[in-house]
């Protein structure tokens, strides 16, 4: 046991209880900064969303809060384009480039583009008003909506990043969701996302697992814990200063 470990799944479990932001974005780049490997923080992460995921899926779905055909069709495009990021990785790394270091530059980037994603929920999210593709149904936006399932899984399985903020951000802007039916559909496809990606990460053998079991130790009292004190504590500044430590992580790994 790596008490180290325990305690940064414990931090970043009562964040994501705190402010519903996605664990990856907080966990991969302090993983990186601990000294593990590129490759195996985004594969054990991969992992250890999967599992946190898994409960909220259950939860949602007791509720009804899951809109299917959306969760389809995103994940139609996404979990193929996962899949091709997962391979291109390998190819690159075994013929005459660095596979860590394209992962790192990917996550500089990435964790750019959430941080302002996170930004734009928090400024801007009660501000929106329906716009004519949000209005479209849903079949009409089949197309659209494997597009983005294919850009955005792209990135995380390059990356772990973005199952939750970046695909929020899309559904929020282009869908007609209630605010419980946009949380429940995201944590569902990113669910299923994340769980294939992670499922090739371990084919490969990029998963530490005494270093997930010691996170997952952590980080689920700390959801517990962070989700029982979100009503007590104001948390739109919370999820800007966690931008703002993502933002700064990304232009470091830069």
């Amino acid at each position: 046991m790596r008490i180290d470990m325990i305690i940064m799944g414990l931090f970043v479990g009562l964040l994501i209880g705190l402010t519903g932001v996605g664990g990856a974005a907080l966990l991969t780049p302090i993983l990186i900064a601990a000294g593990i490997n590129p490759s195996i923080a985004v594969g054990t992460d991969l992992v250890y969303n999967s599992i946190t995921k898994f409960f909220g899926v259950i939860q949602h779905w007791r509720q009804k809060t899951i809109n299917l055909k959306l969760v389809k069709y995103l994940a139609i495009g996404s979990i193929p384009s996962a899949t091709v990021a997962i391979g291109l990785l390998y190819y690159f790394n075994n013929s005459y480039l660095n596979q860590d270091q394209i992962i790192k530059n990917a996550l500089g980037y990435v964790l750019i583009l959430v941080a302002i994603s996170i930004i734009v929920r928090v400024f801007f999210e009660k501000k929106l008003r329906p716009n004519r593709l949000q209005l479209t149904p849903i079949e009409q936006k089949k197309g659209l909506t494997i597009l983005i399932g294919i850009f955005l899984g792209f990135i995380v399985g390059l990356t772990s990043i973005g199952s939750g903020s970046l695909f929020a951000v899309a559904m929020l802007y282009l869908y007609q969701l209630k605010a419980s039916e946009l949380v429940g559909t995201d944590i569902a496809h990113a669910f299923l996302l994340v769980t294939v990606a992670g499922m090739l990460y371990l084919g490969v053998g990029n998963i530490n697992y005494p270093l997930l079991m010691n996170l997952l130790t952590g980080s689920i009292p700390g959801v517990i814990i962070g989700s029982t004190l979100s009503a007590k504590v104001p948390t739109k500044p919370l999820r800007a200063v966690v931008a703002l430590m993502i933002l700064i992580s990304g232009i470091k790994l830069l």
